[in-house]
């Protein structure tokens, strides 16, 4: 056994050892497009106060909803967790250019909100990333989004009165966590993702915060590889966060 697989064996050694009781594995379809089966290591939680849900994102937890899970897939260690320390970023000549054709773009940080405005951006984002699925706008909202385990808001960007895409954001003091992001299918050429992670970079800096979590990069996939992209970042690697430059 690896030290990356004993490390997906415990919650985090900083929290409470009773709480490792709620987690079980729950098998699923892997929602990357891996042939193997996916293993969710998960719990649905109360109110976690800042430094608990820290200590889970440090230890490679995401946030699904009320639960709290890592992947445990037998045989695949794809999904490394990765995130920015935003002092430390240093954007790279295409990172510039997405930034200042995006000038035009406005800003908004508000409370989560499951407006109809939100709701039928997000139903075009899902259709077109999905197409003949049957993924459906208000379930990403009432059973991913909304949460009571931390303290979550939005980020909204404009063209005017368009809206442009939305970022699903916990935060604390000392730390943000993306939940997600989603954006007008139609508005792909100004790089949305990449604009999403320099603005909320470039939040963190000035707010002083010490770590900005993307959730996961995946090498070669071509929804989630863009990430690595940002550098410096850092990947979880056999239970220890490692720099790449």
């Amino acid at each position: 056994m690896t030290g990356r697989e004993e490390a997906r064996q415990d919650i985090p050694p900083g929290l409470d050892r009773d709480l490792e009781r709620y987690f079980v594995n729950a098998v699923a379809e892997c929602p990357y497009g891996m042939e193997q089966r996916a293993v969710y290591h998960q719990a649905v939680l109360g109110r976690l106060d800042d430094t608990a849900m820290g200590e889970f994102l440090a230890y490679g937890y995401r946030r699904n909803g009320n639960c709290m899970y890592n992947m445990r897939c037998p045989g695949c260690s794809l999904c490394v967790p990765i995130r920015l320390r935003p002092e430390r970023f240093c954007p790279n000549r295409n990172q510039r250019r997405v930034w200042k054709k995006n000038q035009d773009v406005a800003v908004e940080i508000s409370p989560l909100t499951m407006s109809r405005e939100n709701l039928d951006l997000l139903q075009r984002f899902l259709s077109t990333r999905f197409p003949g699925g049957s993924s459906r706008a208000d379930s990403y909202y009432t059973g991913f989004f909304i949460t009571s385990i931390s303290r979550c808001f939005e980020v909204r960007y404009r063209i005017g009165e368009q809206l442009l895409g939305v970022a699903v954001v916990d935060a604390a003091p000392s730390w943000f966590n993306a939940v997600y992001f989603f954006f007008d299918p139609e508005q792909g050429w100004r790089s949305p993702g990449t604009l999403n992670i320099m603005t909320l970079n470039h939040i963190c800096n000035t707010q002083k915060i010490d770590y900005l979590y993307l959730g996961y990069w995946i090498d070669g996939h071509p929804g989630m590889d863009y990430k690595r992209a940002f550098r410096p970042h850092e990947l979880l690697i056999d239970g220890v966060w490692q720099e790449q430059n």
